[in-house]
């Protein structure tokens, strides 16, 4: 009987374990969670700024590791930070204007990666005629001393500013 009871006791020892390791896990990943939708929010801000002209928060909110990635919607494929901060410099110079904003957000966390995946919808000014702008976008950031920084942006390939940019 004894036996039995010791048994019983480390099962219950093991599932109140395992239950209370779950649940720490489970409240770190609802808090990468609202990070990352507010790294995403950070970036929706920068993009917008950039249209602007304004270039800053965009170059604050990236990683400047030389695995950064970025596959905009004029195509190509940029690696490494060198590369990817002169494409926003020289996007912030087109001074698009307009907005972008996310839609149908979709979070991914684990603890040192997040990624976003949603559309990106809203309008740009080319040459005083608006174009519209409805895409797929895949955002990917890494925590990094403490601060979630994008390290990869992935859109649709948009056919009018593919053409002002020409092939890649």
């Amino acid at each position: 009987m004894n036996g039995i009871k010791m048994r019983w006791i480390s099962k219950v020892s093991i599932f109140a374990y395992v239950f209370l390791l779950l649940s720490v896990q489970l409240s770190h990943s609802a808090e990468h969670e609202k990070e990352v939708k507010a790294a995403a929010g950070q970036f929706y801000a920068a993009l917008n700024s950039m249209f602007m002209g304004k270039v800053d928060p965009m170059l604050e909110l990236w990683s400047h590791a030389d695995d950064v990635t970025y596959m905009g919607p004029a195509g190509g494929m940029l690696i490494g930070w060198e590369d990817v901060g002169s494409a926003w410099e020289e996007q912030a110079k087109l001074k698009l204007g307009g907005k972008i904003e996310p839609e149908d957000m979709h979070v991914i966390v684990s603890d040192k990666i997040g990624i976003t995946i949603n559309y990106e919808r809203g309008t740009n000014y080319v040459d005083g005629k608006t174009e519209q702008v409805s895409i797929r976008a895949t955002n990917v950031f890494r925590l990094e001393d403490g601060e979630w920084k994008m390290i990869g942006h992935h859109t649709d390939i948009i056919p009018w500013l593919e053409k002002e940019a020409g092939p890649k």
